[in-house]
């Protein structure tokens, strides 16, 4: 019977190790595109500043990390943290990302009515 509950362990184990990679990478994906957009596009987009969502992005990167290594348990203590982290991200994906794309510089192959 302890095998049993040892073997359910591990199961979950590698559940929330494989949930914090995942947010992790998510997070990762974020961040590496608030980098990259220009600060105008935030502006004319009408959302918070590029400074803003690097520092919320990169403390979500820095408690998604922490999860993913497994120095913070997701449902443990500090798992608030990472929910958050987790959430803020995909508002920035889901919200902020398709909002400042319509607004980025783009590249040489644009016409006046969009892409050719």
């Amino acid at each position: 019977m302890l095998d049993l509950m040892s073997g359910t362990y591990n199961i979950l184990t590698v559940i929330f190790l494989l949930l914090g990679l995942a947010a992790f990478v998510m997070t990762v994906i974020a961040l590496f595109h608030a980098i990259r957009t220009p600060p105008r596009s935030f502006a004319v987009a009408g959302k918070q500043t590029k400074q803003l969502w690097l520092i919320i992005l990169g403390f979500a990167a820095l408690f998604t990390f922490a999860a993913a290594v497994g120095y913070i348990a997701i449902l443990g203590s500090g798992g608030i943290f990472v929910i958050a982290a987790v959430i803020a991200s995909g508002i920035y994906l889901a919200d902020v990302k398709p909002a400042v794309n319509e607004y980025r510089g783009g590249g040489g192959n644009n016409g006046p009515y969009g892409p050719w």
